[in-house]
């Protein structure tokens, strides 16, 4: 095998953590070589199933190795982490439906907790269930509506390990016009709620001509599909208040997002099958019920050329790419283990796959391309155009060789007679872990810093540079650590008047760019792409709510299917689970006016000895001690002990390593109490911790509202409603 030379110290962190396998100990027991081969041997295996020899299928997992393993190409997480194991479960982007029944919705339970298990996301439609408070027939009570079933889902999902490399991560999806809709746009104000899911509000054609026109729209009762009524009255809403309501909360958290639902279907290519009603959690992937989907990304720092010193795109590699990505993603198909009966039959019937992109900043900059200028998108629309196109076509010659997918008859491709391996071919996801593994930049998004602060294991502070701004920084001759260090603080690079202005302009991070020139990249790859693009609008923090009401407005004037904004630090205000500082310093929780907590008397050596544990959200925030007539000594070092425990709390030191230190610590007067042999008066506390929080029973981290990575402590990136270290590869949406 070919070695890997392009693994960045990142890299190899984020396979080891979450890719490369392990044994019973947790020892890694593969190479980044070995499972890209072990990736490649097991997609190549299916061709098999179309009569090749075995030496045609060696020559084509080589093909499919060198594709992985140059970094020109990667499939999404659990093809990487689960092709050529016993799990087998390949696709990232499922969708379950709902309907209005008991049944259907423990169905949709036990269904999501299944696919979370073997690595997947999921996408629902809650529109098919009755309004809160409606009456329910058969036991003439009232139904408790789309948002409590929301969070049943929710607590499945928490309660999901997906194999202990994926966390779960749902999309909930409403009608504009369905009557519970203005509680659904406020459901994640709390953000301890619903922490396992993205939410977008569907909006139609009808509800936007309405909000253009500052008129009402109708809601309408989706057990009967006529409109909802209240007093024998129908019932109407402001479509320019609703949609205000739908920008408020953006602003405010960054959800929900909007999905243009009839646009959405306009472009579905099975519409005799079945409308679309839901996405995948980034929402880049529109699916029909029990559908999945398998994504892979093409980098597009990897298709370039030098000729005479000077970049271009490399547009022959690109079509090779292009054709063996597809052929790779056609085969995961068959070679995929589905987690469950209807999924796998959906999923072969229409056969749908997600070629996209990555490294698209990345190309901008090599290019010397400014990511806002009408350069980029009419360079953007080109290569989309270029991929879209020799997609097809290799996705047309398959379907001569080996067959149209099963439901091309009742497919769009059948009415103007093209043979179709796939029902759709393109895709752009986010792409944001496989991205740290490619060394490349996420999706189409702009660059997230130019230069960032990571502190190792010694407390050693390193300055990760972007290497093409270092190169040019060190070419223009104003490179310093000291100055990489002041950008990596600031975030941005224009308001250094030591930087010349040509690289302003090239080198700008995702804050730095407009919202509208956000939308307008969106729009330009949506135009040549068969599924959706999930990119994230980022604003500053200081944009205004009409900022937001804008950015929406232009994504469905420009075409885009669907729109996600996230505006700078609008969750930083919440309750954070983690917020280590890049320096290693801990901001310690502030005490709130009122706490609950217990009061256990334990018997030490010294005396009975009174313990009080107060708690926030399920978890220890500050103890107390009182020991009795034992003198002023030992009361002083109790209060001391209890000062350092709750600091160590309230700021976020695990419970089980303050246990640790303290359990069995030693004293002059160990005695029995409680059943077990006390120390100390420390070992007497940790033993009342251990009893009611020790062991796991203390609550899990839920907050998704991060600032800092749980597991490294480096930054926190906000996309498509997820977040991500690009650091250690933490991710969750």
């Amino acid at each position: 095998m070919q070695g890997i030379t392009d693994l960045t110290p990142n890299s190899l962190k984020v396979l080891e953590r979450r890719y490369l396998k392990k044994d019973e100990r947790g020892k890694i027991v593969e190479t980044p070589e070995e499972l890209f081969w072990r990736v490649a041997l097991a997609i190549a295996q299916v061709e098999k199933i179309y009569g090749a020899s075995d030496r045609e299928i060696e020559r084509l997992a080589q093909e499919f190795y060198a594709l992985m393993s140059k970094l020109d190409f990667l499939p999404n997480s659990p093809t990487l982490m689960n092709a050529g194991r016993p799990l087998g479960q390949l696709s990232a982007c499922f969708v379950i439906p709902i309907e209005d029944t008991m049944e259907s919705i423990f169905d949709a339970v036990k269904n999501t907790a299944l696919i979370h298990k073997s690595g997947g996301g999921t996408g629902f439609s809650f529109s098919r269930l009755r309004p809160k408070n409606s009456v329910v027939a058969s036991t003439s009570g009232v139904a408790s509506g789309p948002i409590s079933f929301m969070k049943v889902i929710n607590a499945a999902t928490e309660a999901v390990k997906q194999g202990g490399t994926r966390r779960g991560a749902n999309m909930g999806i409403l009608r504009v016009d369905h009557p519970d809709i203005l509680e659904f746009i406020s459901c994640k104000d709390d953000l301890k709620e619903l922490t396992n899911f993205n939410i977008s509000v569907a909006v139609t054609e009808e509800f936007m001509k309405k909000v253009e026109e500052d008129d009402y729209y109708e809601l309408i009762n989706p057990r009967t599909e006529k409109p909802y009524l209240k007093d024998g009255q129908a019932v109407k809403y402001s479509a320019k208040e609703v949609f205000d309501r739908i920008v408020d909360h953006a602003w405010k958290s960054g959800e929900p997002g909007v999905i243009f639902l009839d646009r959405v279907n306009q472009s579905n290519p099975t519409p005799k099958i079945g409308m679309i009603e839901s996405t995948n959690p980034c929402g880049e992937q529109p699916l029909l019920p029990y559908e999945s989907c398998n994504l892979g990304s093409i980098n597009l720092s990897k298709m370039v050329k030098s000729e005479q010193g000077k970049d271009s795109i490399d547009w022959d590699k690109l079509e090779k790419t292009i054709r063996v990505s597809v052929h790779f993603l056609d085969n995961v198909i068959d070679a995929n283990k589905y987690p469950l009966p209807q999924i796998e039959e959906m999923t072969r019937a229409n056969r749908k796959i997600g070629l996209g992109v990555m490294g698209w900043a990345d190309l901008l900059l090599l290019l010397e391309i400014p990511y806002d200028s009408d350069e980029a998108l009419e360079l953007g629309a080109r290569v989309m155009d270029f991929i879209q196109k020799e997609s097809h076509q290799y996705s047309s010659e398959l379907a001569e060789k080996r067959g149209n997918f099963p439901n091309w008859e009742k497919s769009i491709f059948y009415d103007k007679k093209i043979p179709m391996r796939n029902s759709t071919v393109t895709t752009i996801a986010p792409a944001g872990t496989i991205s740290i593994i490619a060394g490349c930049s996420s999706g189409i998004e702009p660059l997230y810093a130019i230069s960032y602060i990571r502190t190792v294991m010694d407390q050693t502070r390193l300055i990760e540079v972007n290497p093409f701004f270092e190169q040019k920084a060190k070419e223009f001759g104003f490179y310093s650590q000291e100055l990489m260090e002041k950008i990596a603080e600031k975030g941005s690079i224009q308001d250094f008047p030591e930087i010349p202005e040509d690289l302003k302009a090239i080198y700008k991070t995702a804050y730095d760019v407009s919202p509208d020139w956000h939308v307008k990249m969106q729009a330009e790859f949506q135009k040549y792409t068969d599924n959706a693009v999930s990119k994230t609008i980022n604003l500053p923090n200081k944009a205004s709510l009409e900022d937001v009401r804008q950015a929406y407005l232009l994504a469905y004037r420009s075409g885009c299917k669907g729109i996600t904004i996230y505006r700078d630090g609008s969750r930083k205000e919440q309750v954070l689970a983690t917020r280590m500082k890049a320096e290693g310093e801990v901001v310690v929780k502030d005490r709130p006016e009122t706490l609950t907590g217990i009061t256990e008397k334990i018997k030490t050596g010294y005396g009975n000895l009174y313990i009080t544990i107060n708690s926030v959200n399920g978890k220890p925030f500050e103890v107390f001690a009182q020991i009795g007539k034992s003198g002023y000594s030992t009361m002083a070092d109790t209060e001391a002990i209890c000062r350092l425990i709750s600091l160590a709390l309230r700021s976020d030191v695990a419970v089980d390593k303050i246990i640790e230190q303290l359990i069995g610590i030693g004293g002059s007067s160990p005695v029995f109490g409680n059943g077990e042999l006390i120390m100390s008066i420390p070992d007497a506390i940790a033993k009342v911790l251990k009893k009611h929080f020790g062991n796991g029973k203390r609550e899990p981290i839920k907050d998704i509202n991060l600032e800092y990575c749980p597991d490294c402590g480096a930054k926190l990136e906000y996309k498509e409603g997820c977040i991500l270290c690009r650091e250690c590869g933490f991710s969750k949406c």
